[in-house]
């Protein structure tokens, strides 16, 4: 029964839901200045007459998504409760019940199924709090721009080498080389010239502010309308403020900012102006904000940050190299390892590369290592087998999860000897030294095309020393008895 202190927005999101068929025949939902857009699973139960009776509804549009016509600043908040209820964010596919069988999957599928299970086991053993929630919110922001990393990266890396040739031997190529390295050095900059604009989009998504506007948060700390000779002044220090100072760092703090302010204006700006007033107070506010409290602390968090990691690589060497290759397995199992994102980003904007994540990745080169001895000394064991053989190449690749939460860690003991192997493999890494990315999204072989410098070869040594690693202290210290115990066909 309706409550009587329902408000007009609350009771639009019921009746919505009411006439597409319940939230269940939901699948996504957005909004633009006017409509919430709503991508629908099953037509058939939508019932379009009774949607355009609704009160408040001003049209529907059948288009790719269903289109409901609100107007502006009640869509914003109708559908932020819609999204709420179900508990997801704006542009987030709604939670499906989804089931599984082993029949007719192949190996790899099984893999991936079995390590869904495992990780959802041990992600509620751990109670969400602030902390997760921050770390959660990272992981949401750069997750979908590593395409962009790996693609740019890649080709930036290319330029690299052609320049080197050159640089090395100007005969080595003709000059029309030179264009070929500007046009692709021009595709790697479209992502890292502008990155602190797709950061503030995304982090807008994610916070709840308007995408737009996040955008403009990001590229306010390029400071492009800034005359060199007359710069803004650093108000704690007096020094002059520099462009991107802070860095990503401080763009997703000062776009949390905004949607704080944004989500706060939304509900006591009148509906008729929202959509002017808002985004104008939003804008100046927090713009301001972010030029001279942000910036200023964010660059002297980031430099920090940076100097610190430099320090103890170099001090610590070898050492530091093992225990960074020993705890990134445990890390990235409380997803601990989202907070390194940003910080490898600030690393290749003020040095060009980072040496965090080749040792890092060293923690998947142990893992490949004591899935091998796993499959040699567990060999009777085919259920266990046909899991390797799933999870093995993509580890290889760098995507680690599969043997993680499928093979590992459900064993016990073999994660515990992967993560050895990988703190050999980082050690070597640090041992050489000087081995870096130029962009994060990739681990494993795949790593290769994005070293630094070219110094491949030292990162081939590491991963080799890793495989090795892992390899023999699965092989003689982290088998269980249990797993060597002769099993029945895996297909069931």
């Amino acid at each position: 029964m309706k409550k009587m202190t329902e408000t007009k927005e609350q009771r639009l999101a019921r009746e919505i839901y009411e006439n597409v068929g319940g939230m269940g025949n939901v699948e996504k939902i957005i909004h633009c200045m006017t409509r919430v857009r709503l991508t629908i699973a099953d037509y058939s139960k939508v019932n379009i007459e009774g949607l355009k009776a609704v009160d408040g509804v001003l049209g529907v549009v059948e288009d790719e998504t269903l289109q409901v016509v609100l107007g502006p600043g009640i869509v914003n908040k109708v559908a932020n409760l819609m999204v709420q209820q179900a508990g997801v964010k704006l542009g987030e596919n709604f939670p499906k019940a989804t089931g599984h069988q082993d029949a007719g999957r192949s190996n790899r599928e099984m893999v991936e199924a079995k390590a869904a299970e495992v990780k959802a086991r041990e992600k509620a053993k751990h109670k969400s709090n602030g902390f997760k929630r921050a770390l959660k919110s990272i992981s949401n922001i750069f997750v979908p721009l590593i395409p962009a990393f790996v693609g740019a990266g890649i080709i930036g890396g290319v330029a690299a080498i052609f320049q080197n040739i050159m640089a090395a031997d100007s005969s080595a190529l003709s000059q029309n080389w030179v264009s070929v390295i500007t046009t692709l050095n021009i595709i790697k900059n479209g992502l890292y010239l502008y990155l602190v604009i797709y950061v503030g989009i995304n982090s807008a998504n994610e916070f709840g502010a308007t995408p737009g506007l996040g955008g403009v948060i990001g590229a306010v700390t390029m400071l492009t309308g800034m005359d060199p000779k007359n710069p803004l002044p650093n108000i704690f220090t007096g020094d002059a403020l520099s462009p991107l100072q802070g860095g990503i760092i401080g763009v997703i703090f000062a776009v949390w900012i905004l949607a704080l302010v944004e989500k706060r204006l939304h509900k006591i700006v009148p509906n008729a102006v929202d959509i002017i007033v808002t985004p104008t107070i939003a804008l100046l506010v927090v713009g301001l904000f972010t030029i001279f409290i942000v910036m200023p602390v964010a660059g002297a968090v980031s430099g920090a940050l940076v100097g610190s990691i430099t320090w103890v690589l170099k001090v610590g060497g070898a050492f530091s190299g093992f225990i960074l290759g020993l705890v990134f397995l445990p890390m990235v199992m409380f997803g601990l390892h989202q907070i390194l994102t940003p910080i490898h980003i600030e690393m290749i904007n003020k040095t060009g590369m980072t040496p965090l994540l080749p040792i890092l990745a060293m923690a998947g080169a142990g893992q490949v290592g004591a899935a091998i001895a796993l499959w040699i000394r567990c060999r009777k064991n085919k259920k266990l087998v046909q899991l390797i053989k799933g999870a093995l190449p993509v580890g290889i690749m760098g995507i680690g999860e599969p043997l993680i939460y499928g093979v590992t860690l459900p064993l016990g003991r073999p994660f515990i000897t992967a993560c050895i192997g990988g703190g050999i493999g980082g050690a070597v890494i640090a041992g050489i030294g000087n081995i870096g990315a130029i962009a994060i999204g990739t681990s494993g072989i795949d790593l290769i095309p994005l070293i630094a410098h070219g110094r491949w070869l030292g990162y081939i040594a590491g991963l080799v020393a890793g495989y090795i690693g892992g390899f023999v202290a699965t092989y003689f210290f982290g088998i269980p008895k249990d797993a060597m115990k002769e099993t029945d066909a895996d297909r069931e």
